[in-house]
Order: structure tokens, then C-alpha cells, then sequence
């Protein structure tokens, strides 16, 4: 039987950032996906997204294939009649070096992840997870319906309607809405330009007919369009040609992945059983509005890496991230519904989204009060920014002021690798010349940042933290 000690089933954007940072932290992982879906479906990447991608050193090539989203245009007919933005476009920051949503068809997110992965000597696995039983050491996962694998922990990051989270009998809590539904395509035409995303509809009641958003770094369009009705619609070229004729007057030349969406609303009842861990869509299923669904995914297995890696503080996943997707269900239904009931500001997207905002205060990691369990900052300094000594799968104390330069030493040398401490100041090994960082911080104290990039101490003592997470 073959053994490893984390088996992923399902490699999407979740499965695969977590796959990549248990593979750097020299975890034995395995990946395993039973179909390669194409198509560009989730598209936007948040600021806290990109955080992550920064970490994983893969943001360049994000960032190289991406674009921000491009302006509105709306049409009646072939008259242009209105324009604007989704997202109105923000200069970086100190403290927040990447504010602006990144559009990003999912394939090429994917493609990019599964490549760092091979970098790091991991590839993802052609098969399919068909059942496992768990015990009190580990999971014996079955492939393919013969083959086993034996692995000390299973998760489950395989989607809707996982398999993982149906044999644990986990409940799905929230809502389908058969009659809200949505086809999506990918498409090309000749008769569009490449720097707008074209909405046809009514601007009266803000309804959508038909949307054409230009997919960076192809020539592709994503083709979304409000179903009516209670018929289903044949997914065929043919529907998606003559509704983008019908409604635009666009001539499509082809039309690839395509598919029909319905509105789920639903969250697991628990994310973890034993052994057994559940991430992104098998936990928590959004509207597509708020572009929350798969940015949410990616930060469940930014926040799980570093635990299973340590083999500690596993039940505070649960702890952290179910209340953060119940809230972020909350704000991705909000948009939804927005849109549903022909909002005018509905299209448009304001900083709650970004992700920048979502912590852990008041947790059972989060010690010290202040800023404890809020997102930790970035900031520039003589030589780099926190950014730099933050990248990597370890701990960082930060020691504001040359006073705390033995404490940092000491805590340095009794952890080596696990934890990179430093002093921070005019004179300290991270010269904090334009005084960004102690403004960021706000405290001449001890910070201990963890190592998915939150404050676990604040202005507090970091050796009993250390010792029962390091």
C-alpha cells in the first residue's frame, strides 16, 4: 500500500495552493484529481489572494498572464449608453502593496499553480478518490476503486458536491435556486474590442441580457447570460450563438467550455472529522457576485498548510475559517441579490470584498490583544519590505526597537529555521528607515506573525507560543 502523509483530493485553486505549501515545507503530499476541467469560471483574484500568490512565489507569472478588470460598457442595441467600472482602480500603499482585484481566467490560475508544483517536485495525480475509512492513525484512501493509499490526514477539496464530504455525512446547510441560473462560456468573436467588458440589458432595471468580458492573456471572452424561464437550455454552440445574435447583434466564430450555473448557497456543517479535512467548494458554495468563492478556497488552504505541516493546532482550522465563510457567504449572497432585484449600484464593488479585512481576533491563536489576529502588514524598509522576510513557511518575530535585540536572539538561535527574528528600527537588521512599519505595527513591543501571515502575538511574550506551535 502506498503511504504519504497528506492526500489531496481535488486540485483546483484551492487543493493546489495547499499542495504547493506542503510541498515547500518538505511534506510528503499527494494531489489527486479525477478530470482536468477547462474554462475560465472563477475569474477574480483578491488583494489577500494575491498576498497569498506573493508567498508562494508565484505572483509574478499571476501577475504577468492577469489584468485589472477592465471598464464597463453598456449597450441598447449597438449604442453605447453607459460606462463605468466595477472596481475603481487604487495605487499601492505601504501596508497594502497589491489593492486592485486581478482578472484571471481559472484554468490559467490553475496552470500556474500545478507548474510552482512541479517546481517543488509535486505532480498532480490523473485519478479518482472513491472512498476511504478513517481510523485513530491515519486514512486508507481508495483510487479508482482498487488501489489504496494510506495517508495520516485526507482533504477533501474536490468541490460541490464532494465525494469527501458525502461519505463523511457532513452536512450541506443552505439553499439551491433551481430558477436562478446562469449560462457561462467561453467564446470568440471578431466583433468586439479587448478593453471592455460589453453588458447588454436594460439600464432602467440594471437586467442582464447578455455579457462579453475580454479574458486577458487569450482571445477569449467569458459569455455569461441570465436563463428565463423554467425550461433548460441545450448547452450547444448553436444556444450560445443565436442568443449573443439575438440580443448583441454579435457573431460568435467559436465557442469552447461551456456551461449552466445554478445559485448555490451552502456550507458544510463542520470542516473537520478526525482526520479528514474539507476546503473551498466542498465546505462553502457562493453566488458567483463578489467573486468571494474562489478566493475563499484559497485561504482555507493557506490557513491549513501550516498546521498539518506542524501537526498542531488542527482544530483551530475549524476555529478560524467556518466563522470567516459564514460571513463571506453573507457578502457574496449580498451582491447576488443586488443584482436579482435590478440594483443600480450593483455592479459595483467596494473594499469589503478584497479580504484584507478578514482575521482571527479573539481566537485561541490570536494572543495579546491590539492588532492580535489581524492580517499583518507589509511595509517598506531600507533594504525590501516585510513582504520579503515574511515569504516562506516560517514564524516571524518582529522585536520593534534595539531593547528586545537579546529577546530576539535568544528566541532565533533556540528555533533556527522555524522562526526568523529580527529587530526593527532606525538600527536594527530591518532598518524601518521611512518608519513605516512601527506606523503599520503601532507598538515598540514584541510581534509574532504567523506563518500564513497573521499576527498569532501582539505586544506580548512569544515563548509559550512558540513552544506549543513552532
Amino acid at each position: 500500500m502506498d503511504e504519504t502523509q497528506v492526500l489531496i483530493a481535488g486540485a483546483g485553486p484551492t487543493g493546489l495552493t495547499l499542495a504547493c505549501d506542503l510541498a515547500r515545507r518538505g511534506v510528503d503530499v499527494r494531489i489527486v484529481e479525477k478530470e482536468r476541467l477547462a474554462g475560465s469560471r472563477g475569474k477574480g483574484l483578491q488583494p489577500r489572494t494575491l498576498e497569498v500568490f506573493d508567498d508562494l512565489g508565484v505572483l509574478d507569472a499571476v501577475m504577468a498572464a492577469g489584468a485589472e478588470y477592465p471598464p464597463l460598457r453598456s449597450y441598447a442595441g449597438g449604442e453605447v449608453v453607459w460606462e463605468g467600472r466595477m472596481h475603481e482602480p487604487k495605487e499601492p500603499t505601504p501596508e497594502v502593496p497589491y489593492p486592485n482585484v486581478m482578472m484571471l481566467p481559472q484554468w490559467r490560475t490553475e496552470r500556474i499553480l500545478r507548474d510552482r508544483l512541479a517546481e517543488l517536485g509535486v505532480r498532480v495525480e490523473h485519478a479518482e478518490l472513491t472512498g476511504f475509512e478513517q481510523d485513530a492513525d491515519g486514512v486508507t484512501a481508495v483510487l479508482d476503486g482498487t488501489r489504496q493509499v494510506r495517508a495520516a490526514y485526507l482533504v477533501g477539496s474536490d468541490g460541490g458536491r464532494s465525494l469527501v464530504r458525502k461519505r463523511l455525512g457532513v452536512g450541506f446547510e443552505g439553499e439551491t435556486h433551481e430558477t436562478e441560473r446562469m449560462l457561462i462560456a467561453d467564446v470568440r468573436t471578431d466583433d468586439l474590442d479587448r478593453e471592455h467588458w460589453h453588458i447588454w440589458g436594460d439600464m432602467a432595471t440594471q437586467a442582464l441580457k447578455v455579457g462579453l468580458c475580454p479574458m486577458p492573456g487569450t482571445d477569449v471572452f467569458q459569455l455569461t447570460a441570465p436563463v428565463t424561464g423554467d425550461e433548460t437550455p441545450d448547452l450547444s454552440p448553436a444556444t450560445f450563438e443565436k442568443l449573443a445574435a439575438e440580443v448583441s447583434g454579435v457573431r460568435l466564430r467559436d465557442v469552447g467550455w461551456m456551461s449552466l450555473y445554478r445559485v448555490n448557497i451552502r456550507m458544510a456543517e463542520r470542516f473537520r472529522d478526525g482526520r479528514v479535512f474539507l476546503a473551498g467548494d466542498a465546505a462553502h458554495v457562493h453566488s458567483p457576485a463578489g467573486g468571494q468563492g474562489l478566493n475563499t478556497g484559497v485561504q482555507d488552504a493557506y490557513n491549513l498548510g501550516w498546521k498539518l505541516a506542524a501537526e498542531r493546532a488542527l482544530d483551530t482550522y475549524e476555529e478560524e475559517r467556518l466563522p470567516v465563510a459564514a460571513g463571506v457567504l453573507g457578502l457574496s449572497t449580498r451582491p447576488y441579490r443586488e443584482i436579482a432585484e435590478r440594483q443600480a449600484e450593483a455592479y459595483r464593488r467596494g473594499g469589503e470584498t478584497e479580504q484584507l479585512g478578514i482575521g482571527y481576533p479573539g481566537g485561541s491563536l490570536s494572543v495579546g490583544g491590539g492588532k492580535a489576529g489581524q492580517r499583518a502588514p507589509d511595509a517598506p524598509l531600507r533594504d525590501g519590505r516585510l513582504f520579503d522576510v515574511f515569504r516562506g513557511p516560517h514564524f516571524t518575530l518582529l522585536g520593534f526597537g534595539e531593547h528586545h535585540a537579546e529577546t530576539v536572539a535568544r528566541i532565533g538561535e533556540r528555533y533556527g529555521a522555524a522562526v526568523r527574528a529580527h529587530t526593527v528600527g532606525a538600527t536594527g537588521d530591518l532598518v524601518d528607515s521611512g518608519g513605516h512599519a512601527r506606523r503599520a505595527y503601532g507598538t515598540d513591543g514584541l510581534v509574532l506573525v504567523r506563518p500564513d501571515g497573521y499576527i498569532g502575538v501582539y505586544d506580548a511574550s512569544p515563548e509559550d507560543y512558540l513552544r506549543a506551535l513552532a
